[in-house]
């Protein structure tokens, strides 16, 4: 098994830094701050990640993808919002049985991504990470959001193998890692199995995960400081050592793998043991992964089924 360190980037640190996205078209690596509602931009030089803009995308922001027809489209409070290149956001559509405060027991959107048929996919979870209380979607290419799952806890990585055949999915709350068959043509879920299981990890649980051009499997461990690869089968083939307890997300930009760290929950005596804990982190692990999918929908005009 390959150990490797990650070395700290972005000056900014996030509160809750979540969902680095490599967009391609733009050059640019992006990654929100969920609870402080950002949405951060960069350029990557070397193994640096230099900030190039900053947008509010709502109260809450839980992931960014791009939009084939200009700007993003951001998972944000209980719904989808779009955010033009000029930093300017505009909500597309609340979903019906979402949101809320956190104090009256609300949900929000937590993670996401597209498939490369340009579907757009968004998980929740309820605040107060109650289970069952998650759900993930589906926005279509014509514009209609259905309901893929629902009973989830935490919603949280998305990824599907290189050949669309299989789509990974965490439940934070469940820790556990499902595979499900997949169907391009339909966007369709099939059967599902437990690739991994963290119920009994000392180390954290699977966060948010990419996968790259070889099919395996990166994930981040909430509480384990570290990013972990898997082959399809869940072996376990790398570990990625990281200077934040807290490791939340990962994306590829090339053959560099980015990964979102958070500070949410700390206390004041763990942040300052940390001082890196919310920035970026990166490193080359000798691997590649492909750039995230764009959505290919409208961005006017959507509704819920």
């Amino acid at each position: 098994m390959i150990r490797l360190q990650a070395t700290p980037t972005s000056p900014v640190p996030a509160e809750h830094g979540e969902g680095p996205i490599w967009d391609a078209a733009a050059q640019e690596l992006l990654w929100v701050d969920i609870t402080a509602g950002l949405v951060r931009r960069g350029t990557v030089s070397g193994d640096d990640v230099v900030p190039v803009a900053e947008h509010r995308g709502g109260e809450t922001v839980g992931f960014v993808a791009p939009a084939a027809a200009g700007g993003w489209l951001l998972g944000a409070g209980a719904g989808f919002t779009r955010l033009a290149a000029d930093g300017t956001a505009e909500v597309l559509i609340e979903l019906a049985g979402e949101g809320g405060s956190e104090s009256a027991g609300g949900t929000r959107m937590n993670d996401g991504a597209c498939d490369r048929a340009g579907r757009f996919f968004a998980g929740t979870m309820a605040f107060d990470e109650r289970p069952g209380a998650g759900r993930l979607y589906r926005l279509d290419v014509d514009g209609t959001v259905s309901t893929v799952l629902d009973g989830l806890t935490i919603s949280n990585g998305l990824g599907w193998s290189p050949d669309d055949r299989t789509v990974y999915l965490s439940d934070s709350g469940q820790q556990v890692v499902w595979a499900f068959d997949y169907d391009l043509d339909t966007g369709a879920f099939g059967e599902r199995r437990v690739l991994l299981d963290f119920s009994d990890d000392p180390a954290g649980v699977a966060d948010g995960l990419t996968v790259d051009d070889e099919g395996c499997l990166w994930t981040a461990l909430w509480g384990g400081a570290q990013v972990r690869r898997w082959s399809p089968e869940g072996e376990l083939l790398a570990v990625v050592e990281v200077d934040a307890q807290n490791t939340t997300s990962c994306a590829f930009a090339g053959d560099l793998l980015a990964i979102s760290t958070s500070v949410h929950g700390m206390d004041d005596a763990t942040r300052a043991a940390q001082p890196d804990a919310g920035r970026l982190f990166t490193v080359r692990p000798g691997v590649s992964g492909p750039p995230a999918h764009a959505y290919r929908g409208p961005l006017s005009g959507l509704r819920q089924r």
